[in-house]
């Protein structure tokens, strides 16, 4: 059974001059003549690798232009995919076109703080794909230095699965491997630096890379958006529990207390949980950029 229920992926909008390639959990690609790839985000939002039923309005349009505010403020750090930003009318504002990418195939995550999967981890065994970390630390406390936490990118309905350095580097092979570790940190690291100084935390994130057609490593999808990072609100952090935040997190948490069993297609959602969610995804955007959505 695939993330998108018994329905499957839902029909992809026609576009004058484009052909659709292929529809992922949340995007929607399309290429045209020349060979470029048209970026669409749609409102869909994913959660413990489903497609939830219900759509979030506006939540498309956040993540593309909080992309492009991201990709310009770390372009001094590496490249990044974007060829154009002068799109049909019909996906203004939420999609871009870029450059096609040969992508690397693992997930390129960094981590300044210990929650989710990492802190599941961490009571295992005191470390998180591989790297050893202090004795006695919570869930949401910091970490003494970024690190490197790679996953596997799974197919649509499976789980990305954390591995360690040396399963990457048997994956992308070892100069890759660490070329990616030391771009993710290195933009991890700036990116927290800037989010804080707005009073956010960057607890963590996932960046994705490919190679262009020069055989140069590009910054690729998305950048450090609510779906791919956890943003927290550093005037009322607190380590030991789970953190107020401005990502899906307050999704993830509604699906857990509400039953769902995670195995089965999710249910519809409520209106209060559609709105208080594009509600933290456009005060992240606020927060970060100084703009009003």
């Amino acid at each position: 059974m695939s993330g998108f229920g018994l329905a499957g992926p839902p029909p992809a909008p026609s576009i004058p001059g484009w052909t659709h390639l292929r529809t992922g959990k949340v995007r929607d690609l399309y290429t045209n003549d020349l060979g470029d790839i048209l970026l669409v985000a749609s409102d869909r939002i994913s959660a413990y690798d489903w497609v939830m039923p219900t759509e979030i309005p506006g939540k498309g349009a956040v993540l593309t232009q909080l992309s492009l505010f991201w990709f310009d403020l770390l372009e001094d750090i590496i490249p990044n995919h974007i060829v154009s930003t002068d799109v049909p009318e019909i996906v203004e504002d939420r999609a871009i076109i870029v450059q096609p990418l040969e992508m690397f195939a693992i997930e390129c995550v960094a981590r300044g703080y210990l929650t989710g999967s990492g802190w599941s981890e961490y009571k295992e065994n005191s470390a998180v794909c591989g790297n050893v970390l202090p004795a006695g630390l919570l869930d949401g406390s910091e970490l003494p230095n970024s690190i490197f936490t790679p996953a596997t990118k799974a197919e649509i309905g499976d789980h990305d699965i954390n591995i360690d350095f040396e399963a990457a580097s048997k994956i992308v092979g070892a100069k890759d491997a660490a070329e990616l570790r030391d771009l993710t940190l290195k933009l991890y690291d700036t990116a927290a630096d800037f989010a804080k100084s707005r009073g956010i935390i960057l607890a963590d994130t996932k960046f994705e890379f490919g190679r262009n057609s020069d055989g140069a490593i590009v910054l690729g999808d998305e950048a450090l958006t609510p779906d791919s990072s956890r943003f927290w609100d550093q005037s009322i952090w607190v380590p030991g529990g789970t953190q107020p935040s401005f990502d899906k997190q307050f999704l993830r948490d509604y699906l857990v207390a509400s039953g769902w069993d995670r195995n089965s297609p999710p249910p519809e959602l409520p209106v209060e949980i559609v709105e208080k969610t594009a509600e933290r995804y456009e005060e992240a955007f606020y927060r970060l950029t100084g703009s009003k959505f």
